[in-house]
């Protein structure tokens, strides 16, 4: 029973899709359970560490871990109590893949979570192999390295050598993000679940910055911030001008030739902006795109999936007097509701706040 569950809770939440091989329950249920059999708790590693720095940043993770459910209302469970050295960069990574003229992204669709945007791999090489198998078959792909995720409560996360070593504002915005998919998930729409999770992400950081009143801090989330945004601008206008062309009348050979010229201009726009703040080299990797061809129609996608419905969100955070319990309770209501039904409130909530 407990590999049964662990299966399908791995397919879930490693962000997996439709399950089409044995191979692939295999990996997603070991991959899962290796992160949590080499969980140790915080406190256990805090006494027999001799790591000095280690220890700073895991005493840094449970106070933030604590203000999460103080002062944000967030779960509070035995997620991110524990630590996991992963040895490698990501926890998983996530195929993503969309038409060629278009925006929207395949889904894949198993018991238990629904139908997600993306499909996950523990393994780098298969997540590689994913991705060939879908470019073959004519289809823009992009892998998205994770540095963590949620298991919506199902098991005690913990905290992940592949975002510890982050700075203190990205770390505590990442740890307020997963604790909010334990708060609300709903299968079918992962725009909804991702999008609900950065506004609590957002008005979490906001609070435990103020409580911190660190000015070394604000100054780190800031810097964080403007790099964000400057990518965020980028890729919406290069959304934008796809969205134009993929809906023309032009034809097929039209299109491919302004959509090269469209994602051209995006690099070069985003090598100019990195001329003056070397900080956004961070984005290399999103630019570079699978087998250094740049980036295509799903690395827009996978970009959209955590922003699409925020604007909504951040109104209906405003409209609950920028009270996490109430706003909560006003998302549980609509995750309630058909999807037709939460999209035409979270389009009515995005017109009303001026999007």
């Amino acid at each position: 029973m407990r590999v049964a569950v662990s299966i399908l809770t791995a397919l879930v939440l490693a962000g997996c899709g439709a399950v089409e091989t044995i191979d692939y329950y295999w990996q997603s249920a070991s991959g899962q359970l290796d992160i949590l059999a080499r969980a140790k708790p915080i406190p256990e590693i805090l006494e027999q560490s001799e790591d000095a720095a280690l220890k700073r940043r895991l005493e840094r993770v449970q106070a933030i871990r604590a203000f999460a459910s103080r002062e944000l209302a967030l779960p509070d469970n035995r997620s991110y109590t524990r630590y996991t050295d992963l040895g490698r960069p990501f926890v998983v990574w996530n195929v993503f893949a969309t038409p060629e003229l278009s925006l929207k992204p395949r889904e894949w669709c198993f018991p238990v979570a629904g139908c997600v945007n993306y499909r996950g791999y523990f393994r780098e090489n298969e997540a590689r192999e994913e991705a060939q198998r879908l470019r073959d078959s004519g289809h823009d792909v992009f892998i998205g390295g994770v540095p963590a995720y949620s298991t919506l409560g199902y098991f005690d996360d913990p905290v992940l050598s592949t975002f510890l070593r982050w700075p203190d504002t990205e770390v505590a915005r990442l740890v307020f993000h997963e604790l909010a998919h334990q708060i609300v998930y709903v299968k079918d729409d992962t725009a909804f679940n991702e999008s609900f999770a950065v506004a609590v992400e957002e008005a979490g950081i906001r609070r435990w910055l103020q409580a911190e009143n660190n000015a070394q801090l604000d100054a780190q989330f800031a810097r964080a911030q403007r790099l964000r945004n400057t990518f965020r601008d980028l890729t919406r206008g290069g959304r934008a001008r796809l969205q134009e062309i993929y809906a023309s009348e032009a034809p097929d050979e039209v299109k491919r030739q302004l959509k090269m010229q469209t994602f051209a201009a995006m690099r070069a726009g985003y090598e100019e902006a990195k001329a003056g703040e070397p900080g956004l080299a961070g984005y290399d990797r999103w630019f570079t795109g699978v087998n250094n061809a740049g980036p295509n129609n799903a690395n827009l996608a996978s970009v959209a999936l955590y922003s699409a419905r925020l604007p909504a969100f951040r109104v209906l955070l405003r409209e609950a007097g920028d009270d996490l319990p109430r706003f909560y309770a006003k998302v549980k209501e609509m995750a309630m509701l058909p999807k037709s039904g939460r999209d035409a409130k979270l389009t009515a909530l995005s017109i009303s706040g001026g999007v």
